[in-house]
């Protein structure tokens, strides 16, 4: 991937992509060509069609400096505002069209931070994972345990780059207060005597 990023950021300084600028909060610019996190990649420029020839003749060399293939029926081309000819630049480019907001590495991109439905992929998940477990007979330490050990370390990567919000937090709460309280049955337990 050092050659990949050694290419674009050669044609970002040669003009041949422009990437992304962004400002800082002391009013530093700076400007990213590409992101890149184990096999996926992100790669800004603009939407034009020498942009998108240069960055398949990039793609190319990179093919044939690593011995790599790059799969582009898995690759999307996203526009960020309103773009024309989107699908003539996708067939120069070899890839398919998307949209934002969309999901990166677990991350909503282009949704707004505050929105609610940002979580709805958590809400899903911690779901799911009750589903499960409400089948089985589980009791009232274990479904402890498990909302300690599972439930509650769901959220941990979104809540590292983004607030939750209040109204979320209360629903994914009530998920995990329901189950503990409800366990498998499904409603209220009556009162649970264990043995010593």
């Amino acid at each position: 991937m050092k050659v990949l990023s050694t290419l674009l950021r050669r044609a970002g300084e040669g003009g041949f992509l422009s990437g992304c600028r962004l400002r800082g909060r002391g009013g530093g610019e700076l400007t990213v060509s590409h992101l890149l996190f184990a096999d996926d990649t992100i790669i800004f420029c603009e939407a034009r069609k020498a942009q998108l020839t240069n960055l398949s003749w990039i793609l190319a060399w990179f093919e044939a400096a690593s011995g790599l293939r790059i799969n582009l029926a898995k690759s999307v081309l996203i526009p960020v505002e309103e773009v024309d000819e989107l699908e003539e630049l996708a067939v120069e480019l070899g890839c398919r069209l998307g949209a934002l907001p969309t999901v990166y590495l677990g991350l909503p991109l282009g949704a707004h931070h505050k929105a609610s439905s940002t979580w709805d992929g958590v809400e899903e998940r911690m779901r799911r994972r009750l589903a499960q477990w409400k089948r089985q007979y589980i009791s009232k330490g274990g479904r402890i345990t498990l909302i300690k050990s599972t439930l509650a370390s769901i959220p941990i990567y979104l809540l590292s780059l983004i607030r939750i919000p209040k109204s979320v937090a209360k629903r994914l709460e009530k998920l995990q207060r329901d189950f503990l309280w409800g366990g498998g049955g499904g409603g209220k337990l009556g009162g649970e005597s264990s043995l010593n």
